[in-house]
């Protein structure tokens, strides 16, 4: 991957995936907030007069980016400009639909942003691997359940230790480990409902999807991330379909919390003694 720079001081990344759908049900997927909620963060538009005016993704707690919306072209092109988190030079985002022969579409998303050194190239080396994993998302969600809003169940833990080893205890504690893509597989025991078909696997980076039938229809992403520090993050977020989703949502999360707090304690807490 690698940043494209203009003498402007405009560097950016672009990534694209070829999803089924015509364009208008592509569209509904990338920009609207249940489209978008349905295979990324919890996203809302703010409207005005019928168009929107203003995007708001929730990456976690404290993460929630409003975007003002620059360009609205249904069904073919969006765009947003951020000032991004407090520090970090302006950003944009141009989301794009272009249609293919055979039912398909290419969905293209080119993240800018505006800096006179390189001092934010890697952020936005590392932006462009996280829109890879959500649009590999998006493509499962247009493959098997366009059309259908998600219910999602979010969990992020700190891990002690690297990226590798975050990643080696989430996938190993919920049976996923070297899983091999179209193998189906169900959680070991001790494990809430949790199984189905291995859509994505991969250690560089380390990153996972499954379609699941259990808790119910959906997708769960799996991932570990470094944080510059002694821990990592290990992350695993569903996305629920169906009239049951919210439901079994309320259902399983008092169970995957207390899974995660007995397998996953603080590195904090783990260190009280020292």
């Amino acid at each position: 991957m690698s940043v494209k720079k203009e003498a402007s001081g405009r560097r950016s990344v672009q990534v694209e995936v070829e999803v089924p759908g015509t364009p208008e049900e592509v569209w509904q997927a990338i920009a609207t907030g249940p489209g978008i909620s349905s295979w990324m963060v919890p996203t809302e538009f703010e409207e005005q007069g019928g168009k929107p005016i203003a995007v708001k993704m929730n990456f976690g707690p404290g993460m929630e980016i409003r975007s003002p919306v620059t360009a609205w072209e249904p069904p073919r092109k969006w765009t947003a400009q951020s000032d991004g988190v407090p520090g970090s030079p302006p950003s944009a985002y141009e989301w794009s639909v272009e249609a293919r022969g055979g039912g398909l579409c290419i969905v293209r998303l080119v993240q800018s942003l505006f800096a006179s050194t390189d001092d934010w190239d890697n952020q936005l080396e590392a932006s462009q691997a996280a829109w890879v994993a959500f649009l590999r998302a998006l493509r499962i969600y247009l493959t098997h359940f366009r059309g259908q809003r998600s219910t999602i169940m979010q969990f992020v833990v700190p891990v002690a230790g690297t990226e590798a080893q975050a990643w080696e205890t989430l996938t190993t504690a919920v049976g996923v480990k070297g899983v091999s893509v179209g193998q189906k597989w169900a959680a070991p025991a001790g494990v809430p409902a949790f199984g189905g078909v291995a859509e994505y696997y991969s250690e560089s980076p380390y990153d996972a999807l499954l379609r699941l039938d259990k808790p119910g229809p959906g997708i769960a992403a799996l991932g570990a991330f470094s944080c510059g520090g002694p821990s990592s993050m290990a992350a695993l977020n569903f996305y629920l379909y169906g009239d049951q989703a919210a439901g079994t949502v309320a259902h399983e999360t008092p169970h995957w919390q207390a899974w995660f707090k007995e397998h996953f304690p603080m590195p904090a807490e783990t260190g009280k003694s020292e």
